[in-house]
């Protein structure tokens, strides 16, 4: 018997070939149809973007152009005016809060005897904060020095300085005393008074 294969073309086994082919075909099939989804995801995307941004872009044109508008609309000249007007507001009601007793019963508990008061000036600076200018008849200067010690002494008086003086005629000191005042409304005990003269 012959077992030899006489065939002049010989028999291979083309099914697992193309199987394999098929496989191979199908994933090409699917990683194309992967990139085209993404791609086309991604198309979209940019153009939300895109039109996002030009509706931003758009948005801030008109903000700009509204700010132009409302800073030309903006009179500085009366903005001035109110802003006088609320400074002038509060110092009345700063000057309106004034206690003038305070301010006279701490006179009456640190003002030496040699010395008198000849006037009494509140007013309201830059900052809001209460000058005194205080106008003092005194013996001595050394008088002025103590009531100047005796009233920065109750912590309601500070940076007192005297910012004019002279002896006048009858030989008296006369000294214009300024500075801050914030009243406490107490005044320490040993201020350093020797006795008051009424004001």
């Amino acid at each position: 018997m012959i077992r030899g294969n006489l065939s002049t073309r010989p028999f291979y086994n083309d099914r697992a070939v193309q199987l394999w082919l098929f496989v191979l075909g199908l994933i090409v099939v699917a990683a194309t149809l992967l990139n085209v989804a993404r791609v086309i995801r991604y198309s979209r995307t940019d153009t939300e973007l895109a039109g996002q941004a030009s509706r931003d872009e758009a948005r801030a044109a008109d903000l700009r152009a509204e700010a132009a508008r409302l800073r030309g609309s903006v009179d500085l000249q009366q903005i001035e005016v109110a802003s006088t007007e609320a400074h002038q507001a509060n110092e009345l009601i700063d000057r309106r809060t004034f206690s003038w007793t305070d301010l006279l019963n701490q006179f009456e508990a640190t003002f030496p005897d040699n010395v008198r008061i000849a006037s009494v000036r509140p007013t309201i600076d830059d900052k809001g904060s209460l000058i005194l200018s205080i106008d003092v008849v005194a013996r001595s200067v050394d008088d002025v020095d103590e009531l100047i010690g005796n009233l920065e002494g109750t912590g309601s008086f500070t940076n007192l300085l005297s910012i004019q003086d002279r002896f006048n005629p009858d030989g008296m000191f006369e000294a214009t005393l300024e500075g801050h005042y914030a009243p406490r409304h107490t005044t320490p005990a040993g201020a350093g008074a020797r006795g008051a003269k009424s004001p």
